[in-house]
């Protein structure tokens, strides 16, 4: 008998704990912080932990909590596949998740729309998945690789005195040897063509700490522009090699995985003048200050170093959390305030959200990141970005609005690839209701 009492005792108890799970709104953390790539890994995933506990500390969205946990990919496609698999059904049902890897994101591309959970590729990844017919859970929020290159191109014409000017120029394209690096060559090869600049595609092997024949390729080519498509360790290399090839840091344009305080301070006095392209504006804001007071002051801040704080990759995590965030309110509008959100209810918060500057001012985030606002038809939600120039010591935007490209060209581009997915996949691209 006693044993029974403890047995049924024992089973309330995990019962109980049980739904204390399921009223938290669960979020798995693919997380990278160590390897090559660990500055971008725990920098973003560290940002997005403290505006989770931030969440937290105010009570939560209308009352749910945020939960995670955390899987270590290392960066790597078939650990992050793995860690996937392990916490898809953790705590009640994964809400959403966010790879932060390319690599990772095409090996769960198909199985996140069969286990309905949206998936979010923070401007990373198949840039045709903004066409949310085709591709009904996932998001590339904000601006996508091609949106990016045809930024770079429009940035690029503006400051050779106009796009016609582009024409009979050398601009390079030193990219990460990987689906990441090869992801923008479509647009870039479309532009070559159509404004009549010489488009030269130069490959680095991972990780990128050697690039002395691909320097000695463009010392030769004496291109007026480099478009340097890296991440993690290759950045500051390219930029010192740079340097000791006598080429100018300011015609050297990076992606914005090559745009963070750890890709220019390793590079010293080499990096004062580089440009990279970025989806946030450098700076502080409320939301930081309130990270600082209410997570970092109640010992609950994600980053042991606190100067990271405000840094690019942890201002960006705060970003995609804000937007994860602002995806389940969505779905709590239609679906019910205050109550746990399926994934499938927040894959409809996420086609349906509208962060205008007047919902970022009243976040604490205003000209943070631009305005999104996302359809069926555009599951990006912008596409806008700007410039920043590595000053010696911070970043600086040097373009005051945000900067958009050919987005006629890109969603041409867009259409055709994703219906040709569509065709191999047998699938029929539609509006998911």
């Amino acid at each position: 008998m006693k044993l029974m009492k403890s047995l049924m005792l024992a089973s309330a108890l995990m019962g109980a704990a049980s739904l204390a799970q399921a009223e938290d709104q669960f979020i798995p953390i693919l997380s990278y912080r160590v390897g090559p790539y660990a500055a971008g890994g725990s920098g973003f995933f560290g940002g997005a932990i403290d505006y989770f506990n931030l969440i937290n500390a105010k009570g939560g969205l209308n009352g749910v909590k945020i939960s995670w946990e955390e899987c270590e990919t290392e960066y790597n496609a078939s650990r992050g596949v793995e860690c996937y698999e392990r916490l898809k059904k953790a705590q009640g049902g994964a809400s959403l998740v966010e790879p932060l890897s390319t690599g990772i994101a095409y090996g769960v591309l198909d199985r996140v729309g069969e286990d309905k959970i949206p998936m979010t590729t923070l401007g990373y990844g198949r840039s045709d998945a903004a066409n949310g017919k085709v591709f009904p859970y996932i998001f590339p929020l904000i601006t996508s690789y091609w949106n990016q290159a045809a930024a770079m191109t429009k940035y690029l014409g503006d400051k050779a005195g106009g796009m016609d000017k582009l024409k009979g120029k050398k601009i390079v394209h030193l990219y990460h040897d990987s689906a990441f690096g090869k992801e923008p060559i479509p647009v870039l090869e479309a532009q070559a063509k159509q404004y009549g600049f010489e488009l030269i595609k130069i490959p680095v092997a991972h990780p990128g700490n050697e690039q002395q024949s691909q320097w000695l390729q463009i010392r030769q080519a004496n291109p007026d522009f480099v478009i340097l498509w890296g991440w993690g360790v290759m950045n500051a290399v390219a930029i010192k090699t740079a340097q000791r090839n006598g080429y100018s840091r300011e015609k050297m344009l990076g992606v914005w995985w090559a745009g963070s305080e750890e890709d220019a301070i390793p590079a010293g006095d080499a990096a004062k003048g580089y440009t990279a392209m970025t989806f946030n504006t450098p700076g502080n804001y409320p939301v930081l200050d309130e990270i600082r007071s209410k997570v970092y002051a109640a010992g609950k801040g994600n980053l042991s170093d606190k100067s990271r704080i405000g840094s690019v990759y942890h201002m960006r995590g705060v970003t995609a959390a804000i937007l994860w965030s602002e995806a389940i309110l969505k779905a709590q509008e239609k679906f019910g305030k205050g109550k746990l959100m399926t994934s499938e209810q927040i894959r409809w918060g996420f086609e349906n959200l509208n962060v205008d500057e007047a919902r970022q001012k009243a976040l604490g985030a205003l000209g943070m990141f631009p305005p999104v606002k996302t359809s069926c038809e555009d599951h990006e939600g912008s596409g806008a970005v700007k410039v920043q120039q590595w000053t010696g010591d911070k970043w600086k935007a040097i373009t005051p609005n945000w900067v958009v490209g050919d987005k006629a060209l890109t969603r041409a581009m867009l259409e055709e690839s994703s219906n040709k997915y569509a065709a191999e996949k047998k699938i029929t691209p539609v509006c998911l209701k």
